[in-house]
């Protein structure tokens, strides 16, 4: 400490620290406060006077001419940093930030082309060869050096000399420093730009001035070295970009990660209430515990969390700790109120020890034009952002609900996930249901200022990233999967545009494989039209151009395909049937319409011969998938269906030929070998007379295929086969002896009783004419 500065080391995120910098702050009473973080927010820091800013919040600053180069900054309301930010702007004292600014992290490397990572953030500069606390902690004789820093810290509450603490802590660095514990370059550039704007305050006026910063910091701040010693560390820091820096929220769970833009907070749902909680924190945290599990239909009582409370406390004194902690707080929580269950707990580890707190920020904050049209459509769609994911059924045939489906819909096109497509909740078949799982998470601020290139609104961002998309696709299923997002999002402005892509490279391509594949979601695009109001005249000229090519080329498409290749087009194959049972008219308005050429198709394709060798024949996979298709179709009876199983399963076919076909075949239900013995009896005779050579080569399809079936398909098969001979006719039925009216005629009243009707007793005859 010096007469003038306030040193206050602290740890990043800890309640304890948190405590300690208000502590500090009200007993130095400083004339200017300055923290450790980007300078470019000095300009919006007096946002956190506003009551809206509520942690958990994050400074996101990222590169103008590349949204792409961003870092964080988060702050939870335990965070030390938020702290010294509150207390400056309610006693209304200058605040500033006083590490590297990020512009310099968005600049090119030296010697580069390409640039650096990004700027650290929230104290990822100070990763060390060696953790400090670790050190520390082994000194004290621990062997956990977050739970000695909890024990020395986070546990303790501020002493008459709140600034005690904060001299000891760096004491200990200034050890840990001087034994050799080396700072990387980073650290020293920083540190040299700490103590720079240390000396621009000074020369502001300010006499009592109040420095947060990571406690390894703390030596190198305390002795100041010459103004031309950290000039000349500076000098050779990259040329600035032009940055933009704004307030984003942020959550307690993006906390609890360590990669990507977390900060490894494990619990800040346990920091949140240590740093909040008045009193004894244990015992109000187990009811929390004990609420939450009662509303999941756990049997908690009071008296569980009595029992809970002594356990925490009593395991605390046994392990020598001051106060319990998290650790003996989920132990008695399994122990008590979970009786054991892993599953119990892992909830509370879940909604309690990180949370899902979601933060806010005011209209007043800077944004992009995208941002501010987003958050204008959420108000009035009545879609609020949450943290915490959720599912959202929409019944479009309701104009609000269609709206935020093309909005969500429209979000997913720039690359903004916060709705995923779920299976729906309510029994539906038809097209005006859908059903989405909705999560916001912090980093879609990124994703909406990197498309805030393509427009300033939602739609018109939309519409341009879609053109854009289109004129950069090389795959025709990449341009009808296009138009379907863009009839899904309401994207009429592009679709024009798209069509043209699609009908120029549909015309170009002659692969039969991708014709097939790009024809399912035009058909797609074309129900979903209907119930959007969609002219899509365009759409189904484009889809039966396809859907014809695809009839005229699958047969010499399907020749000399490996099992792969065949495996890819069994597919394809399936997708399109279903596309042109949506798509073409049915046969009584045309009787040589899209479906009947389609049958021709598949005909042709069930007549192939078998596959000899490479670039020969049609591998019987296909074949056989083209033959179950007929037959489900109605286009080829029972009896033809055998006689072709019977060709295929003889001895002149080659066995791994005959597997394929039965696949095939059998693929998508084999409830048809139930309902035709003959069919399961010729099968059974084939692979009875397969020679022990060739078993163990199609062994494998048959396995694959007869796992494909549902269980009680292949239950009831087992039990057939077991039972005996397939080619006997059913067993004849049992006698049955004759009605005894009598005993049947006195259950009638019981039914009766069941069914609420009144029974009706058939008379005895009396042998009198009535």
């Amino acid at each position: 400490m010096t007469s003038e500065v306030a040193l206050l080391g602290i740890r990043h995120h800890g309640p304890g620290s948190a405590r300690a910098v208000a502590a500090a702050l009200a007993q130095w009473q400083p004339d200017a406060v300055l923290i450790e973080g980007p300078p470019e927010a000095d300009d919006i820091v007096h946002l956190a006077a506003e009551k809206n800013l509520v942690p958990p919040v994050a400074l996101l600053a990222h590169a103008v001419d590349d949204p792409a180069r961003a870092a964080f900054w988060p702050y939870a309301e335990f965070s030390p940093e938020w702290v010294a930010i509150r207390y400056a702007v309610d006693h209304d004292l200058p605040v500033r930030f006083i590490d590297l600014p990020a512009a310099h992290g968005f600049a090119p490397a030296p010697g580069e082309g390409e640039q650096e990572e990004a700027p650290d953030a929230e104290g990822a500069g100070d990763d060390l060869p060696a953790d400090p606390l670790a050190l520390l902690a082994e000194a004290a004789g621990h062997d956990d050096p977050e739970r000695w820093w909890e024990d020395v810290v986070e546990h303790r509450a501020p002493g008459a000399d709140a600034l005690a603490p904060f001299a000891a802590v760096a004491e200990a660095m200034a050890a840990l420093r001087a034994e050799g514990l080396g700072e990387s370059r980073r650290d020293q550039l920083r540190e040299a730009h700490m103590r720079q704007r240390i000396r621009a305050a000074r020369r502001a006026g300010h006499d009592r001035i109040a420095v947060v910063c990571g406690a390894f910091h703390v030596p190198a701040l305390a002795v100041m070295p010459t103004v031309a010693h950290d000039r000349a560390l500076l000098a050779g820091l990259p040329k600035k970009v032009r940055t933009d820096i704004t307030w984003i929220p942020w959550t307690h769970r993006r906390l609890s990660q360590a990669a990507g833009y977390g900060a490894g907070v494990q619990s800040p749902g346990w920091y949140h209430h240590l740093f909040t909680a008045e009193g004894d924190p244990v015992p109000r945290w187990l009811t929390r515990a004990a609420e939450l599990l009662r509303a999941e239909d756990h049997p908690v009582s009071s008296a569980h969390v009595i029992e809970a409370v002594r356990l925490a406390e009593t395991l605390a004194v046994l392990r020598g700790r001051p106060l319990a902690g998290l650790t003996e707080t989920l132990d008695a929580v399994r122990a008590v109120l979970c009786e054991g269950s892993d599953v119990a707990l892992e909830l509370v580890r879940d909604r309690l020890v990180v949370g899902d707190a979601l933060g806010e920020v005011p209209d007043a904050a800077p944004a992009v034009p995208l941002q501010r049209d987003l958050a204008r459509l959420q108000r009035s769609l009545r879609l609020k952002p949450e943290a915490a994911p959720r599912e959202v059924d929409l019944d479009l045939r309701k104009s609000t609900d269609a709206a935020r489906s093309r909005l969500l819909h429209r979000l997913r096109l720039l690359g903004v996930d916060w709705g995923v497509p779920a299976r729906s909740t309510v029994n539906s078949t038809g097209t005006f249901r859908e059903s989405w799982r909705v999560c916001w998470q912090p980093e879609f601020a990124v994703r909406i200022a990197e498309a805030a290139q393509w427009g300033t609104t939602v739609e018109e961002a939309a519409v341009n990233k879609a053109v854009g998309t289109a004129r950069a696709a090389v795959e025709l299923a990449e341009l009808t999967g296009l138009v379907e997002t863009c009839l899904l999002a309401g994207l009429s402005g592009a679709l024009p545009a798209v069509m043209r892509v699609l009908a120029d490279c549909a015309a170009l391509d002659t692969d039969v494989a991708h014709l097939a594949g790009a024809l399912p979601a035009l058909v797609r695009a074309l129900r979903y039209g209907d119930v959007r109001g969609t002219d899509h005249g365009a759409l189904a000229g484009a889809a039966a151009g396809l859907a014809e090519r695809v009839c005229v080329g699958l047969p010499p498409a399907c020749v000399g395909l490996d099992d792969a290749g065949a495996a890819a087009m069994r597919a394809r194959i399936d997708e399109v049937h279903g596309a042109i049972a949506l798509l073409g008219p049915g046969e009584a308005a045309d009787p040589d319409g899209l479906p009947a050429r389609w049958a021709a198709a598949l005909h042709s394709l069930s007549r192939r011969e078998p596959a000899g060798g490479p670039a020969t024949g049609v591998p019987g996979l296909l074949r056989g998938r083209a033959v179950r298709l007929l037959l489900d179709d109605g286009r080829l009876d029972s009896e033809e269906a055998g006689r072709r199983l019977r060709l295929v399963l003889s001895v002149a076919n080659a066995p791994a030929d005959a597997a394929g076909w039965v696949e095939g075949f059998l693929t998508g239900g084999g409830a048809l070998l139930l309902h035709d013995p003959r069919l399961l009896a010729l099968l059974d005779e084939w692979l009875c007379g397969v020679g022990a050579e060739v078993f163990t080569d199609v062994l494998p399809l048959l396995r694959r295929t007869f796992a494909g079936l549902e269980a009680g398909v292949r239950s009831t098969i087992g039990g057939r086969v077991a039972a005996g001979p397939l080619g006997a006719g059913p067993a004849a039925p049992e006698a049955v002896g004759e009605l005894d009216r009598a005993r049947a005629d006195a259950a009638t009243p019981v039914l009766a009783l069941l069914l609420g009707v009144r029974p009706t007793i058939p008379r005895q005859p009396t042998g009198r004419n009535t």
